[in-house]
């Protein structure tokens, strides 16, 4: 990663930091990947040489950043999902400031009607939306992640541990899939296909 993107990575995550203390409510927050989370996950891109890459959940776009430099590395394209317009619309900026307008496609949809019909596959998905969907994203995760050694990344699954325990149990149960949860950040879900 470059000097320049580094530090304006560092000072997007302070920034971040600043304004979701000053919020009174969770939903007003940005509540972005942590940065050991967010280097783990660019790291983990780069090891697979993932060329197709998606976010679910792109918030103001703190992730999509350290995503993106790291399908430029591979040569691929990181494709981003956001359910809020106005949000989405703040992380293009950050895409377009920083660069990556030809590395990055962004939607605002509904991640759960995008995951229904998209007809082809990812090397590694991120999924860091509404923790509530995460059971029903889950058949249609599977076939995106129809690769062997395709992998998922769930966020937040110690912080909120009790909103993911029922995906959890349905990763871990589910033969095609070899998975484990790193205590970094707010915990991480790592599931492969095997």
């Amino acid at each position: 990663m470059e000097a320049k993107l580094k530090a304006y990575l560092d000072q997007f995550y302070a920034d971040n930091c600043a304004h979701d203390a000053a919020q009174t409510e969770r939903i007003a927050c940005w509540r972005n990947l942590h940065p050991d989370s967010a280097t783990l996950l660019a790291l983990l891109v780069r090891a697979k040489q993932a060329r197709k890459v998606l976010e679910i959940g792109t918030s103001n776009g703190y992730a999509t950043l350290w995503l993106a430099d790291a399908v430029r590395d591979t040569g691929g394209l990181l494709h981003t999902l956001e359910i809020d317009k106005a949000r989405q619309k703040v992380a293009k900026q950050h895409v377009d400031e920083a660069g990556f307008a030809d590395d990055v496609r962004m939607e605002v949809c509904d991640a759960g009607e995008f995951l229904r019909t998209y007809p082809k596959y990812y090397d590694v998905v991120l999924l860091d939306a509404d923790r509530s969907q995460y059971t029903a994203y889950w058949p249609d995760l599977q076939r995106l992640l129809a690769k062997p050694g395709s992998l998922l990344v769930v966020d937040n699954v110690l912080s909120h541990a009790n909103e993911v325990r029922d995906f959890i149990t349905q990763v871990e149960a589910d033969k095609n899939f070899s998975s484990t949860v790193l205590d970094i950040g707010s915990g991480l879900l790592l599931a492969t296909r095997t």
